[in-house]
Formats: structure tokens, C-alpha cells, sequence
């Protein structure tokens, strides 16, 4: 009886390990050609997100933080039981592996494989422009004078109001772009440690093992719609982050309520500043701040001095040296400076534009 049972769990743990064997196999394929990859953005997550998301948002909370905090937890204990029995630990360390090998190609099939599509310039038929400094100007003086135009202050939100508009505005954007459709039942999540998330500086994340967006709930209102709409960016297929920060400032900015409008073109002011300071010389650079209404650099500055108090450098700069290592390990080859980059995307647009009118 005894053989049978291990005859049994022998032939179960083959077929386990079989079936993980063609899922991973499929995942590397895939991530080998961005046409196989884009066939997988724009055919299987929108089938496999759906059926995810329809489960997840069922629940309040945040099914992707309990699993991963709660694997977190799990694998520790499970390992410190081993260690402490003092026998097992081979066993043990083999089912922690088979565990993080099924969470591997969980991850990649419900939502990672995005990483491994066409690139922006790829699907929209848009072309990359060479960088120049009169081109910069041009730029920085148009979006000038959009921000100033735009200021609201902003003591509130109306988050309702919030996801209307981001439902509008992505449902506006040409089907070239590649992105899923928006499903109006998708509500953002509260991080479950919003305030560990506001130490290392994370204002929002997608969650994609049930494919659940999360939103700090320290953001401030300035952030909210602009947060917001970005995250809905990587639940439709986009992992690039650059181009979330894109769509984030072009719904918002179409918007006709003035408080998102703001939002989405504050939230382009740190990526501007920078690429300001690199391009510009220094009376040039001056000359361009003081362009800036009072009240918007006073709201940009009590925005930094906010999440500075927040933040802790110890595990800030740990989150930061991981995240890029991680981004640059899924084909976003610049890290974590990707997120910049929406200049250089939002420039190559806007040329289109012109060039078509």
C-alpha cells in the first residue's frame, strides 16, 4: 500500500513538473521575439487579465499584497520549521524552489510577458526624432505655458470623477496604441503598507498575479489623477514606464476637469526639470524657472519636501538599486531612468501630429 502511495505522488510530481516545463518553455519563446510578445498582449492577457481581475475585484483588498507578504511570511516560517527540526531542510528547500518556480511562471503568463512586446515606436507607427536643443525649447516653451494655464489648486478629488475620466480618455486613445480595453468594474486598491510603499517612494503599482492596481493612500490630491491613470496604463498591457507616464499626462491633460487637467501636466514637471538642468545652461535654466507661476513651484516644492519626509534611504536606495536591476532584466535596458524617457516619447508624438496636419 505504502509503494502505491509513493508510486503515486512520484507519478503527480512528474506530471507537475512537466506541465511547468512546457508553461516555462512557452514563456521563453515568447519573451525571444516582440512579435510573439505583442501576439501575447494584445490576444492572451486581455483573456487571462479578464478572468484574474473578475476574481480580484470581488474582493476589498488586495489579493496580489496578501499573496505576496503572505508567501513572504510563509516561505520563512515553513524554512525556520525546517531548521529548527533540524532535519528536512533538503526537502524543504527543494518545495521552496518548486514553489518560487510556479510563481515565476505565474507572473510572466498573467501579466509579465508585456515586457517583451513591440515598443512604442513599433506599434504606433510613430518615429523616434533625433534629440536637438531647438526642438527642447520648443517644447519646454509650449508645456510652460499648458502648466501655467492649468493651475487649480487642489485641496480635493473627486475619485469618481477620476475614474470616469481616465475610462474616457483610454477609451479615446487609437487602437494602433495596442492597449486593452478599460473594464469599468476595475476599481484601485489600497496598499496594504502604504506607508512602508511611501519610504521607499512608490506612489502606486499594478499587482500582477490578479492584476489589481494599488494607489498610495498618502498621495497627495495633485497626484491622485495622474497616479492613477498611470497604473490603469500597466493593467491594459503597457510596462513600459515611460510610456505609462505618457498616457498618464495625455488622458489627463484632455481632460475637461480642470484639477485632472493640472495633474497631468504637474506630473510631467519632474521629468521636464531634469532634462531642463541637463540641456540648458545655467542663466537659461534660471530664466526658464522663474517662467513658472509662484504658486505651481510652491506646490511642486511642498510635494518634494512631503515625500522626503516620508522617505527612508536605507531601504529607498535598496528598492531603488532592486527595481533597476529588475526593470533592466525585462528589456527596459535603462532601468529605472526609463521613466524619463516620456519626453522623448511625448516629443516624437506631438512631431507626428504637426507632420499630419
Amino acid at each position: 500500500m505504502s509503494s502505491m502511495k509513493v508510486l503515486s505522488f512520484s507519478r503527480l510530481s512528474n506530471i507537475r513538473w512537466g506541465v511547468w516545463a512546457i508553461l516555462v518553455v512557452f514563456v521563453w519563446v515568447v519573451m525571444e521575439d516582440s512579435r510573439k510578445g505583442e501576439w501575447y498582449a494584445r490576444v492572451v492577457y486581455p483573456r487571462v487579465s479578464d478572468a484574474l481581475s473578475r476574481i480580484s475585484c470581488v474582493f476589498p483588498v488586495s489579493l496580489s499584497d496578501c499573496f505576496i507578504y503572505g508567501s513572504v511570511v510563509g516561505l520563512l516560517v515553513y524554512l525556520s520549521y525546517a531548521l529548527w527540526r533540524r532535519r528536512g531542510l533538503k526537502r524543504a528547500l527543494v518545495r521552496v524552489a518548486e514553489y518560487l518556480a510556479w510563481v515565476y511562471v505565474w507572473f510572466y503568463l498573467a501579466w509579465g510577458l508585456n515586457y517583451f512586446r513591440e515598443d512604442f515606436f513599433t506599434r504606433s507607427g510613430v518615429s523616434p526624432v533625433a534629440f536637438s536643443v531647438e526642438r527642447f525649447r520648443s517644447f519646454l516653451e509650449t508645456y510652460t505655458d499648458s502648466l501655467n494655464a492649468s493651475w487649480v489648486p487642489i485641496d480635493a478629488v473627486d475619485e469618481e470623477k477620476v475614474r470616469e475620466e481616465a475610462l474616457k480618455g483610454y477609451h479615446a486613445l487609437p487602437a494602433r496604441l495596442g492597449l486593452k480595453e478599460p473594464d469599468a468594474y476595475l476599481r484601485p486598491k489600497a496598499m496594504l503598507f502604504s506607508r512602508l510603499m511611501s519610504g521607499v517612494g512608490v506612489s502606486g503599482y499594478i499587482g500582477p498575479f490578479f492584476i489589481e492596481y494599488h494607489l498610495n493612500s498618502q498621495l497627495l490630491p495633485s497626484q491622485y489623477p495622474a497616479t492613477y491613470v498611470h497604473e490603469m496604463a500597466h493593467v491594459l498591457g503597457i510596462s513600459n514606464e515611460a510610456e505609462a507616464n505618457l498616457y498618464g499626462y495625455l488622458v489627463c491633460t484632455a481632460s475637461s476637469v480642470p484639477e485632472i487637467r493640472h495633474s497631468g501636466y504637474l506630473s510631467l514637471l519632474p521629468y521636464v526639470l531634469g532634462n531642463a538642468r541637463t540641456v540648458l545652461d545655467e542663466d537659461s535654466f534660471k530664466a526658464w524657472t522663474e517662467r513658472l507661476r509662484p504658486e505651481i513651484k510652491a506646490s511642486y516644492n511642498e510635494r518634494v519636501a512631503y515625500w522626503k519626509s516620508l522617505y527612508n534611504p536605507w531601504i529607498g536606495e535598496a528598492q531603488e538599486v532592486l527595481y533597476d536591476l529588475f526593470l533592466k532584466g525585462n528589456k527596459i535596458s535603462t532601468g529605472t531612468a526609463n521613466y524619463s524617457e516620456v519626453i522623448a516619447l511625448l516629443v516624437a508624438l506631438e512631431t507626428a501630429d504637426v507632420s499630419r496636419r
